[in-house]
């Protein structure tokens, strides 16, 4: 039986390949019940999709394969530690443990600094690098009002 040393491993040799195959330094595999749902790498450059980092796209992965968006049960591997917009999905997704190997610190000293965007996170939206402005709050706000009286909606 494979232990989680063995899909951490398998993790960083998918971020090693990746990087012959022109994508970043980065792997992830999703585990259920001991055994691989998922295992890819970073593919931000391959398919110009900002959003396509190893953790998503397994994400993405398993959940096609178990048919669900509800990914309790399931653990993931990653080559380094999640980025902000991994880590949310990991938590959108109930994936009940995160494993990884580099740290953020390691990934910024390879040229992967996601330090401003926690920074920015935390900044209210007039003080923010990007240009943020709301309106219209009273028009969306009647839509979470429709969603809330629907009786018979898949919750997430």
């Amino acid at each position: 039986m494979k232990k989680d040393t063995d899909f951490l491993k398998q993790a960083i040799e998918i971020s090693a390949n990746n990087i012959k195959k022109g994508g970043g330094p980065f792997g992830a595999v999703i585990v259920k019940d001991g055994k691989i749902i998922a295992a890819t790498g970073n593919s931000v450059t391959n398919t110009n999709d900002p959003t396509a980092h190893a953790e998503i796209n397994a994400i993405r992965l398993a959940s096609k394969k178990l048919n669900t968006f509800d990914l309790s049960g399931c653990e993931i591997y990653s080559s380094c530690e999640p980025c902000p917009m991994c880590l949310g999905a990991i938590y959108w997704a109930r994936i009940d443990k995160l494993h990884f190997a580099a740290n953020k610190t390691d990934a910024k000293n390879a040229g992967f600094d996601d330090e401003f965007i926690y920074k920015e996170i935390d900044l209210p939206f007039e003080k923010r690098s990007l240009k943020t402005v709301q309106f219209l709050q009273d028009d969306a706000k009647k839509v979470f009002k429709t969603w809330l009286e629907i009786e018979d909606k898949t919750e997430y």
